[in-house]
């Protein structure tokens, strides 16, 4: 077979992102339609820039679950091919096997990985553990940095100090003393994240409870059903191979493995914790931020008036009216999440050395960059246009619900 010409190579590569073509013009078609009854989310259509940003974010995030599905990869992102060592974008494999994809679309790397599967595969590791991460962060930050600035005095003095301290490590080296082999020994990212995965679980019930207060009928049997589901998957995240912490001291046991929805692996779990735990105290800034100047208006007075409690106004009240910039940061740290992750890939911390995460794939193609430009080019561009997308849907959304 002859190698592919730049047109046969970008043609098969439209072709290979077909489910992600037709996801999107179904998402966007159904939004346009409804647009009207999404709120701000409906509101985002009405600006080009935050369409834009939109359109190249969901690019990446289908491209990551189909990608898992593997109805885009053309081969597997972790074998090597005979002969396929830097071979060149559009390089037709040597003797390919009945069913197996016939070229290198963007060519193979320095193990003779397949480029284009690799970038692939590479979005779904941004796709599980950027935006999760910055969920988990923002449970965190939202549940200290609400009564921290409601209540103020010693409580937001400590919780001040605390935040102030974590921001004072640069983050990078404080992510570094967080993922490395000498510290993940010591189990303590599974104690870090014994402590900060059981904050969702703190801000649903007190949610639920300050909503519901006054129907306790209702009330007991939804926290009973909502908090037994999040402490099972809270376990579960937790525990790995029944143990919640299990090194060469200590040994602490998790829940069973016939109840562990599912097992986290080691590196992903570190840099996990390690994002929650850089992210938590800006958010905590903000949040606290925000419920101090909100907590002077008018209708958090009414709310006072008549009788409703501090759980309550903090998470019905002051929240809610606390949203438009909550949403533009959260965008915003998924950006500096992505890069994150990327940053450390290119150092070969926390995730496994053959991962195809971006960063690593940037740092293996970078040490040949001078003669061979490929490998390191599409997960570059990758992670350019994500982050260029999750910064034009902030700016739509700033600017959207500024007209609110």
């Amino acid at each position: 077979m002859e190698p592919l010409t730049t047109f046969g190579i970008i043609a098969r590569m439209f072709y290979q992102f077909t489910s992600v073509w037709v996801a999107l013009i179904l998402l966007f078609a159904v939004s346009m339609a409804f647009k009207r009854r999404l709120g701000l989310y409906g509101k985002l259509y009405d600006s080009p820039i935050g369409m834009i940003g939109f359109g190249l974010v969901m690019f990446w995030v289908f491209t990551g679950i189909f990608g898992a599905m593997d109805l885009i990869v053309t081969q597997d992102a972790l074998s090597q091919v005979s002969g396929m060592k830097n071979k060149p974008p559009g390089t037709p494999i040597s003797g390919a096997e009945e069913g197996q994809y016939a070229w290198y679309l963007l060519g193979g790397d320095n193990l003779a990985r397949d480029v284009f599967s690799r970038m692939v595969k590479g979005a779904w590791i941004v796709v599980q553990i950027a935006p999760l991460a910055t969920v988990f962060a923002f449970m965190v930050g939202i549940t200290l940095g609400l009564p921290a600035g409601y209540y103020g005095g010693r409580l937001d003095t400590l919780l001040s100090f605390l935040s102030n301290l974590i921001l004072a490590f640069p983050v990078i080296l404080l992510f570094y003393l967080l993922v490395t082999p000498e510290i993940v020994a010591t189990g303590v990212p599974n104690y870090m994240a014994t402590v900060l995965f059981v904050f969702p679980i703190v801000f649903l019930a007190v949610l639920l409870n300050s909503r519901f207060y006054t129907q306790p009928k209702f009330r007991t049997p939804l926290l009973i059903g909502v908090l037994g589901v999040a402490i099972w998957l809270y376990l579960s995240l937790i525990s790995n191979d029944g143990a919640i912490v299990a090194t060469d001291t200590y040994w602490i046991p998790g829940i069973p493995g016939i109840l562990d929805l599912f097992d986290i692996p080691g590196g992903v779990l570190v840099v996990f914790v390690s994002v929650v735990f850089v992210n938590s105290p800006t958010v905590f800034r903000i949040v606290r931020g925000l419920t101090l100047d909100i907590k002077t208006r008018d209708y958090v007075a009414a709310a006072q008036t008549r009788g409703e409690g501090p759980w309550y106004i903090m998470l019905w009240e002051i929240l809610p009216n606390a949203r438009g910039p909550l949403i533009v940061d959260f965008c915003l740290r998924i950006g500096y999440t992505t890069i994150l992750l990327g940053t450390l890939g290119f150092f070969g911390l926390g995730l496994p050395p053959e991962s195809p995460d971006w960063g690593s794939t940037i740092n293996e193609g970078r040490k040949l960059l001078s003669v061979y430009l490929h490998p390191a080019l599409p997960p570059a561009l990758a992670l350019l246009t994500i982050v260029l997308g999750l910064n034009l849907l902030a700016d739509g959304l700033r600017e959207e619900s500024l007209k609110d």
